[in-house]
């Protein structure tokens, strides 16, 4: 079972920890400063809650009031931000358990990138929600910002990891619509998913994209995929039987032989995706799942330092 795999000693999980140092490592390297160089006027005091940091308490008001208070400034300012997850079948390929060294399936990758993403926002005391869907709206948490909210969605994201695939397809446009509905107030959006059940040529598609849009709220589609063998069709010469996960259709094929001609298309396939993110201003990032989580990284903390 994963789960025992990534149960500590403690009531932390290694899901859990293993999310908590990279999104410390984070913070606390390269993109340190848009988050800890508060420069900006003085604002207010809000009081101190076990777990923050000391760097801003008033020691000063401490002396007189003996109680612990924390500094406030223009520039920190919270976000809404919603994660939404597709849990298809097809995002559970390859099938094969997480390891210490860091090599996932698609699922277990976007997983543990949310939960990365959850401990930063979390740390900066924004208000987050997930919505997890397949064929049908799986698991759904408005926006807020207490602890036991975070935990809450931290362990839904664990739980995918015990689960195993079947054969649930993906009805992303109807979906998307019900989750837009949802957002009354402007909201960063981070959706994962695959992708490779869409037609790119739906208008449905992407009108339901366009509702997330809406009323000023920032999209940003994590286009997740295994380069190795759905990009680059690399499953060595010998004969393979392809089977699709949602269908359980299947073909048997020398991959050797089609993979130019597999190359362009898929290549044609995430152009035209692109391109079309680019007109509605979607912000489109395709992420390979055998590289680290510095492109993920590196586009949420420039969406956070420019969400206002």
């Amino acid at each position: 079972m994963i789960k025992n795999k990534f149960q500590s000693n403690s009531n932390l999980s290694r899901f859990d920890l293993i999310s908590k140092t990279i999104a410390e490592g984070y913070i606390s390297g390269s993109h340190k400063s848009p988050f800890n160089g508060y420069s900006a006027e003085f604002k207010e005091h809000k009081s101190y809650i076990n777990g923050d940091s000391v760097r801003h308490v008033d020691w000063k008001l401490y002396a007189k009031t003996n109680k612990l208070f924390t500094k406030c400034f223009e520039e920190e300012t919270n976000v809404l931000c919603h994660i939404i997850l597709d849990i298809s079948s097809s995002m559970f390929y390859p099938e094969y358990d997480l390891r210490p060294d860091l090599n996932f399936n698609k699922i277990q990758f976007s997983a543990l990138a949310s939960a990365v993403l959850l401990n930063i926002l979390e740390r900066q005391r924004d208000s987050t929600g997930l919505s997890l869907f397949s064929d049908k709206y799986n698991f759904y948490a408005p926006e807020r910002g207490s602890k036991s909210h975070y935990q809450l969605l931290k362990n839904n994201l664990e739980s995918l990891l015990e689960n195993k695939s079947t054969t649930s397809k993906t009805r992303i446009h109807e979906i998307l619509h019900q989750i837009a509905e949802k957002f009354k107030r402007r909201t960063m959006i981070f959706l994962f998913t695959d992708l490779l059940q869409c037609n790119v040529q739906n208008k449905e598609l992407f009108d339901a994209l366009r509702h997330l849009k809406h009323n000023k709220h920032d999209l940003t589609l994590f286009h997740v995929y295994d380069k190795k063998t759905e990009h680059n069709l690399n499953f060595g010469k010998d004969p393979k039987r392809l089977v699709d996960v949602e269908t359980k259709e299947f073909v048997d094929v020398f991959t050797k032989s089609y993979q130019f001609k597999y190359n362009k298309m898929i290549n044609d396939y995430f152009n035209i995706f692109r391109l079309k993110c680019a007109r509605y201003k979607i912000n489109y990032v395709d992420v390979d799942i055998h590289q680290n989580f510095d492109i993920i990284m590196k586009t949420f903390f420039e969406k956070r330092m420019k969400f206002f």
